[in-house]
């Protein structure tokens, strides 16, 4: 790859990630192409060279943003050798990755676009979807029904309490949803 190829992957590559980031943080609609491309350094003009449209570019971006997540649970996981599911749930449902949602999962920030969306973009959430199905069922060594409706519910509680306490206005609500939901999960006493 020459020199021009190469940079010109590299400024893609960029406007993809920040466009990833921004779109967790405010939704399908709000950023600009102007905006994402002045962030990322490059003008305006210099659009086409890289997407051949804005949806283009939300497709493309949405798609990393729901990838990218899927690496930070599996590392979850692996990080709590002995209960990769406590550590999958305990890392999901943290104030850290409730108060960092430019970088945390895009199941939570992109549920209700892909519901609206069209079907490339239903693939691909549902897609992820299925993944983190596999890697919550994966932390076990049962492959019944019954650990695949358990994951779902695990999936399901995670997404549903860290978009709520995202959503709400008293931080101790919101700190909260984040305890009791993890500690139903991991049948553990409830904190007060």
């Amino acid at each position: 790859m020459g020199h021009s190829q190469a940079a010109k992957a590299e400024s893609r590559d960029r406007v993809l990630r920040i466009t990833a980031r921004r779109i967790r943080e405010e939704g399908l609609t709000r950023p600009g192409v102007a905006e994402l491309m002045n962030e990322a350094g490059l003008t305006h003009g210099g659009f086409y060279k890289h997407f051949s449209s804005r949806d283009d570019l939300m497709r493309q971006a949405a798609a990393l943003a729901l990838v990218d997540g899927e690496t930070k649970m599996a590392r979850a996981a692996r990080r709590h050798r002995e209960e990769p599911r406590t550590g999958l749930i305990d890392s999901y449902l943290s104030a850290r990755h409730r108060d960092a949602p430019g970088t945390g999962c895009a199941v939570v920030s992109l549920g209700a676009a892909a519901g609206r969306g069209e079907a490339e973009m239903k693939e691909a959430y549902e897609k992820q979807v299925r993944s983190y199905l596999e890697l919550i069922s994966g932390t076990t060594d049962d492959d019944s029904d019954e650990a695949r409706a358990d994951a779902m519910l695990t999936l399901s509680a995670m997404v549903g309490a860290l978009l709520m306490s995202r959503a709400v206005a008293d931080p101790e609500l919101s700190d909260q949803l984040l305890r009791t939901v993890a500690a139903r999960l991991k049948g553990a006493p409830v904190e007060s």
